[in-house]
């Protein structure tokens, strides 16, 4: 039998984190276009979307990791939240870097159309 009190929380907690994180993760930051695979359930029925969009920022660490993503649908500006390390969270492709020199592009929520573009990255 193991001696669980020769172990701290922190160690236990970071060691049952390091099981659940995704390894296949492309490196990308705030700017970058990206394509992500979402696993939908629907009547019993588990299909994926995919969501194509900016990503507007990008932030903490571990698997409390999130990123929010914003696209433009039919002039209506749509931002979503995904967690990197999440099961229903299938892929992340990587279509565009962009050059930015900030971390969150809070000011592309008031632009649309070809304001809103972010230069590509050589």
């Amino acid at each position: 039998m193991h001696d669980i009190h020769k172990y701290n929380k922190y160690e236990i907690m970071k060691y049952v984190d390091s099981k659940q994180l995704k390894t296949n993760i492309p490196d990308f930051k705030s700017g970058d276009t990206v394509i992500l695979h979402n696993k939908i359930l629907e009547n019993n029925k588990l299909r994926i979307q995919k969501f194509e969009g900016v990503v507007i920022k990008r932030r903490g660490s571990g698997l409390s990791e999130t990123i929010i993503v914003r696209k433009e649908s039919n002039g209506v500006g749509v931002e979503r939240t995904f967690q990197i390390h999440s099961p229903l969270l299938e892929k992340i492709e990587v279509i565009r870097r962009g050059k930015v020199r900030r971390k969150f592009l809070s000011y592309l929520r008031e632009r649309s159309g070809k304001s809103a573009r972010i230069k590509e990255k050589k």
